[in-house]
Formats: C-alpha cells, sequence, structure tokens
C-alpha cells in the first residue's frame, strides 16, 4: 500500500501509478531532500514534537542512507513514486516504527519546493563559478590583446577601429550581469518553504524559522499556501539561464563567424572541432555551433514552465510536477555549454595580422577623418559631409583614405594638411578613443581592472 493510501480500497492502476511517478527525473533531489529531512528532524526535537531519542534515530538513519546512496551502495528504486517516499521508505525499513514520525508537521507539496529551492541554490552556484572563469578567460585574452587592433562593426559592416581585447570585453560585461542576476535571484531562492505542509500550515507546535535556520535559509515564506505554491524563483532561475544562453549563442555567433575563412580572426583548436565525414578539408566550429543551438532549448524551457504555471489555481497541483524536468534541462544545458565554451574560447589563437588587413578595408577611419577637420575649426555636419565626399571619390578611384596624395585631400577642403595621414592611421585612431570604456589600450587596462576587481568582490550571500 503507498504511504498516502489508506483511504482507497484499491490499489492505484497501473498505468496511473507509471504516469504519476517522478522517481525518473526527482532522484536527482536526495542529497536535498535528506539534508531537508535532517534538519525537520532536529526542528520536530528542539520543539518536544517528537521524542530527542526518536529524533537521533531518524538523524543517524538519514545519515546513513546519504552516505549510503553517495558510495553506491544503496540505489533509488525505480518503482518508488518519487524521492521522498523512497527515503522515508528506506528510513523505516532501517529504523522501524521510528522513522513514521519524520512526515509529523510536513507534506510532500511543501518538502519539494523545499528540495528544489536547495537543489537550485546548489546550481546557481556551480554556473555563478563556470561564469566566473569564463569572465576570467576573457579578461586573459583581453590583456593579451589590447594591441590588437580589428574592424568594430555595424549591420555587419566594418563601422570604426576597435581592438580584438576591447570587442571580447563587451561579452565580458554581459557575463558579469548574468552574475548579478543570478546572485539576486539567489536571494530569493533562499526562502524557506518548509512548515506550510499542505497548504495550511499545522497545528503542531513547529519552529519554521530555527529550520530554516539549520538549512542556512535566511528567510521563510509568509504566507503557507504561496510556499507550496511559488515557483517564481524557478521561473526567474530559468530566465537568467536564457538570458545567459543569449550572451552565448551570440558569441558563439561571432567564433563561428571570425574562425571562417572568410574573416581568418580566430584559428580554433583542433580539440574543440571536428571535421566532414566526405569533405576532407573541412574543420567545423561544432562546440560553438551546438551552443548557439542549445539555446533555444533553455528559451522552450522557460516557455515551458511559464506554460505549466499560468492557469494555476492556488494552491500545490500536480501539474507542478513538471516544473522539475524544465528548470533540470535548463541548468545542465547551461553547464554543459559554458564548461565546453571556456576552454575552447581560451585555447583559441588570435590572428592579429588578419584581423589589421580587415581593418585597412571599409574605410573605418572616416569619422577620424571628419574629428581632424572638426580640429581644424570646421563644425562637425560640414567636415561629415566633407569626408563622406572623400570616400565616395575613394570608392570611384579604387583607393582609401591613405593613399590620397595631400594635393587630393585640399581639393576636398583647405583645411588639410600633411598631419591628416598621422590623424588617419588605425593605431592613431585607436589609440585616441581613450574615453572611459573605449577601446584605446589605457583604456581597456581600466576596464580588464575594474572586471577583476569585481569578480574579486563578487561574494556568495550567507546562506
Amino acid at each position: 500500500m503507498k504511504l498516502w493510501g489508506a483511504r482507497f480500497e484499491s490499489d492505484e492502476n497501473n498505468i496511473a501509478e507509471g504516469f504519476n511517478a517522478s522517481i525518473s527525473f526527482d532522484k536527482r533531489f536526495w542529497k536535498v531532500d535528506i539534508e531537508g529531512s535532517i534538519a525537520h528532524a532536529k526542528m520536530l526535537s528542539a520543539r518536544a514534537i517528537i521524542p530527542s531519542n526518536i529524533c537521533d534515530k531518524i538523524v543517524e538513519g538519514l545519515y546513513g542512507i546519504k552516505s549510503d546512496l553517495a558510495s553506491g551502495v544503496l540505489e533509488i528504486d525505480p518503482k518508488a513514486e518519487d524521492t521522498h517516499m523512497f527515503v522515508e521508505q528506506v528510513l523505516t525499513e532501517r529504523i522501524g516504527d521510528a522513522g513514521k514520525y519524520l512526515h509529523t508537521a510536513r507534506s510532500r507539496n511543501d518538502q519539494v519546493a523545499l528540495d528544489l529551492r536547495l537543489w537550485q541554490r546548489e546550481a546557481i552556484d556551480e554556473i555563478t563559478d563556470l561564469l566566473k572563469t569564463l569572465v576570467t578567460a576573457i579578461a586573459d585574452k583581453a590583456e593579451e590583446n589590447s594591441n590588437t587592433v580589428m574592424p568594430g562593426y555595424t549591420h555587419l559592416q566594418p563601422a570604426q577601429p576597435v581592438t580584438f581585447a576591447h570587442h571580447v570585453l563587451a561579452y565580458a560585461q554581459a557575463f558579469l550581469r548574468d552574475i548579478d542576476r543570478l546572485t539576486d535571484c539567489r536571494k530569493r531562492t533562499c526562502v524557506s518553504p518548509i512548515g506550510s505542509c499542505a497548504l495550511a500550515g499545522t497545528t503542531y507546535f513547529t519552529d519554521r524559522f530555527y529550520e530554516a535556520e539549520l538549512l542556512g535559509l535566511p528567510a521563510v515564506c509568509e504566507n503557507s499556501m504561496d510556499g507550496v505554491s511559488d515557483r517564481d524563483f524557478a521561473l526567474e532561475f530559468c530566465f537568467c539561464l536564457s538570458v545567459i544562453m543569449t550572451h552565448l549563442s551570440r558569441f558563439c555567433e561571432e567564433i563561428i563567424l571570425w574562425s571562417g575563412v572568410a574573416y581568418g580572426f580566430l584559428t580554433l583548436d583542433d580539440a574543440w572541432c571536428t571535421g566532414s565525414s566526405i569533405m576532407p578539408q573541412k574543420k567545423n566550429p561544432d562546440i560553438a555551433e551546438l551552443c548557439r543551438g542549445k539555446t533555444g532549448r533553455v528559451y522552450g524551457d522557460l516557455t515551458a514552465l511559464l506554460t505549466v504555471m499560468k492557469g494555476l489555481p492556488m494552491a500545490y497541483n500536480k501539474d507542478m510536477q513538471e516544473d522539475k524536468e524544465a528548470i533540470f534541462d535548463a541548468a545542465d544545458t547551461a553547464i554543459a555549454c559554458l564548461t565546453a565554451f571556456t576552454p575552447m574560447f581560451s585555447t583559441a589563437k588570435v590572428n592579429a595580422d588578419n584581423m589589421r588587413k580587415a581593418a585597412a578595408d571599409g574605410f573605418i577611419n572616416a569619422t577620424d577623418c571628419a574629428d581632424y577637420l572638426v580640429g581644424k575649426g570646421l563644425p562637425f555636419r560640414d567636415a561629415y559631409h566633407v569626408t563622406g565626399e572623400l570616400v565616395k571619390h575613394c570608392v570611384k578611384t579604387g583607393k582609401r583614405l591613405e593613399d590620397l596624395s595631400l594635393d587630393e585631400y585640399k581639393t576636398f577642403s583647405s583645411a588639410f594638411d600633411k598631419d591628416v595621414f598621422e590623424a588617419i592611421k588605425l593605431d592613431t585612431c585607436v589609440s585616441k578613443r581613450r574615453s572611459y570604456g573605449g577601446p584605446a589600450p589605457e583604456a581597456v587596462a581600466v576596464q580588464i581592472k575594474n572586471l577583476r576587481d569585481k569578480l574579486n568582490g563578487v561574494t556568495r550571500p550567507s546562506c
């Protein structure tokens, strides 16, 4: 008989039993479920709801189950309904009737909500660490390439000269924001629902704050119905993962472009590429492509979870069993992508010569030419018009701005002098962009320092 089956006159239909079961995916809760049960037993004992000797047996039994599951001596029974029932059944088998006291003042409704929060806290910490590793790798690569000039793009068209360091540091800032979002999400994750029971709390004189303290949770939910039915923290986590994957996907898109023959900006290490079964020359950036593709999978998990929650009345409904697979998959996918992406990026070779050659084309120093004229006293709009005419002339004659003679320049404006050639050099164009956050090496050095300082200052909340 099921632990919940006392009022039923017949056993559950086999099809219904399999359909109801969640053990195939919530088995990963076993560690946090046991930790939650240990805290619950200690709280029950502290409030004299169960005798201290019963508590001691329960705690000892739970630690034994935890150790045996960790070592592989004990395996989770796939026929069990869920992790909670499995742990309680094994506990009762091992310590006898004392195990039957564990579920006092607790429901699976608040138990699973607690397990999900405890599991999510660990997942947030793991993903945060992976992001910090990635940001560090970006900072390292940027430091090596603060003078590597490349074209900056808008609309995928050459726009202005930047450096490779400046370009990739833009992604570092995005990933820093992801760390901030996860840190903030963690605060709302670390709220204890335990003690809400099924939905209406309990008649026992429990201490929810003490139990939360034992679990390292600084707060408890204020309403028992909200405690069992809230999944905002899971939605927020899945959203954070979706944004992370957005940033990762954009970065992957550029790496795919840069590593192609048309650009040749990067050479990916062979260890992070694959070949073709028919074309022997191929070297495919599959890791980057998979990360880009898996982004849609995480988006799907967020959409699935939002859809599950959109029409649910208070309080707990079995629909919410569908939350776990979406959250697990989103977290697993993000972890896998970050784990593979960072070493792929770190081991990539930057082809500085190809970047500089690309920067020499496309008139990306045109803005600097206009700024030069402004420095000679022309209003910016007049300087802009003169430079546009110069570019049109170059397009017609097949020249670059650097190829024009001073006499040619003077036909467009008498303000031009021989110092224009220094002003439109790529290195000059970059070095003069010293504004805060700009691509000049000295500005990039500040960005890298600030980045490392922020990383060192990223600390986890006390929970």
